[in-house]
């Protein structure tokens, strides 16, 4: 990872591959490392793939205020021009997705195409986590021990079936201890999502977008997906049956070919 200054923070960041710029949002307390080398192996045959880490994430700059989604978009936006992207592809998954939609309606000049997976827009129909699977996911942060918290984080985000193998938690468990993401940090992103409403807004996006979303996702519920196909109006719904939040963990090569005909069909 290089380490860029955009002007508001200093952003950590990657550029692999080649091709038309596909710049990746990751979600809430994720790295650029959670994206996977499944996933990303195939998009760099297509794309120059652009990574980073929020701030207070990793290397980028530390959070010395709150923020908001918007104030989030802003930094992407500012890692575009830094690095001289005019424009590019958009992934933005869960939180990530949220400030995909800031970015867009910010910049849409600088959206060649919008992909968004496992998010939401905020207003009416949209649905947040559930107070269960809050409480897991509190209660391992808060126990202070790093083991729990990565266990209870790994079985929110993916399905009970994919949940079970021991060999993909463990890749899982090795990214979050060498790249955890401060406690404060994540508090702070919880804060933003809480914020974020764009429902009322969409209509104006005239990027093609496409919309992932996995049926057995428990951190943000299929029924997003459909809200937000509703009130895209060039938007493609793309349902993977049986898996969870991270679908691209659980699904990396369809994942990363839905992505790539979605941007290449559209050069």
């Amino acid at each position: 990872m290089s380490v860029i200054e955009t002007g508001s923070v200093e952003l950590s960041f990657q550029r692999s591959g080649s091709g038309p710029p596909l710049l990746l949002i990751m979600g809430m307390s994720g790295t650029a490392m959670h994206w996977g080398e499944p996933f990303l192996e195939p998009l760099r045959a297509e794309f120059e793939v652009i990574t980073y880490d929020h701030r207070g994430v990793g290397l980028s700059g530390r959070v010395e205020a709150p923020f908001t989604i918007a104030d989030l978009a802003g930094d992407a936006a500012a890692l575009l021009d830094a690095l001289e992207v005019d424009s590019a592809h958009v992934l933005g998954i869960s939180m990530g997705g949220m400030i995909a939609q800031e970015l867009a309606l910010a910049r849409p000049k600088s959206i060649r195409t919008l992909a968004i997976g496992c998010t939401y827009c905020g207003g009416e129909g949209s649905s947040l986590t559930s107070q269960a699977v809050m409480e897991k996911l509190a209660g391992g942060m808060m126990s202070g021990e790093l083991e729990l918290a990565l266990r209870s984080a790994w079985e929110a985000n993916v399905s009970a079936d994919f949940a079970r193998d021991a060999g993909l938690y463990d890749a899982f468990r090795a990214i979050g201890l060498e790249h955890s993401v401060a406690l404060a940090v994540i508090m702070e992103q919880m804060r933003a999502i809480a914020g974020h409403d764009t429902s009322e807004r969409l209509s104006i996006l005239q990027m093609p977008t496409l919309i992932i979303h996995g049926t057995e996702d428990q951190m943000l519920p299929v029924a997003n997906a459909y809200v937000l196909q509703q009130r895209l109006p060039h938007a493609r719904l793309e349902i993977l049956e049986g898996v969870g939040h991270l679908f691209f963990w659980e699904r990396p090569e369809r994942s990363a070919e839905l992505i790539s005909e979605h941007a290449l069909a559209h050069v």
